[in-house]
């Protein structure tokens, strides 16, 4: 009689430890439903590199070679990928004659064109050097750098224009920015009027 009532006694102390007894009604499984979803972390957004056409020349012709860059407004990353020289894949077909260079290019532009300064230890560059330099800022960032689009400066005046409005081609193609190029006791301006329409074959 002894064991029976000692097994109850411990069978009434493990129920009153219970939840149940403790004031705590059970319950069901409750369902927390979809985890979160269409948040991304803060931060800024990954730039997608964007397509400039760099002019390498080929058969002696100032000729465009796109790339990818970040930022084709920046006209300073423009023209120091420019004067790096063609890659290994382009190479088979592209040449410069702009030298290598041991510190990165200053550039800037303004109203009166765009001015590239070079390091000290530079010499001039050549005509083929100085087209494939203009027509690539042209056709880059003029836009971005305070010129409208292609390089232009300046449309032709109403006076130079036609009985409908429309200059010639001459008056048309002398509407193009220069390109000044600075050395160590040189410089050299090359108009982009020379420089082919990559939008043409």
């Amino acid at each position: 009689m002894k064991g029976s009532r000692v097994t109850a006694l411990l069978a009434g102390l493990a129920a009153a430890l219970t939840p149940a007894a403790c004031g705590v009604p059970p319950s069901d499984v409750i369902e927390a439903g979809e985890p979160a979803s269409g948040m991304r972390a803060p931060g800024p957004t990954p730039s997608v590199p964007s397509a400039v056409s760099l002019y390498f020349l080929s058969d002696g012709v100032p000729t465009p070679y796109p790339r990818k860059i970040g930022d084709p407004a920046d006209l300073g990353a423009v023209v120091s990928l420019l004067f790096a020289g063609p890659t290994d894949g382009e190479a088979g077909t592209a040449v410069t004659e702009l030298p290598h260079l041991t510190d990165a290019p200053g550039v800037t532009a303004g109203s009166g064109g765009i001015s590239v300064k070079l390091p000290d230890d530079v010499a001039p560059l050549s005509r083929p050097a100085m087209l494939q330099l203009a027509c690539t800022v042209a056709h880059a960032g003029g836009a971005s750098a305070g010129l409208p689009a292609g390089g232009a400066v300046a449309a032709p005046s109403v006076d130079a224009q036609g009985p409908n409005g429309q200059g010639s081609d001459a008056q048309r193609s002398a509407a193009h920015t220069n390109v000044h190029v600075f050395g160590d006791g040189w410089a050299k301006t090359q108009s982009t009027a020379s420089c082919p329409d990559p939008a043409r074959p």
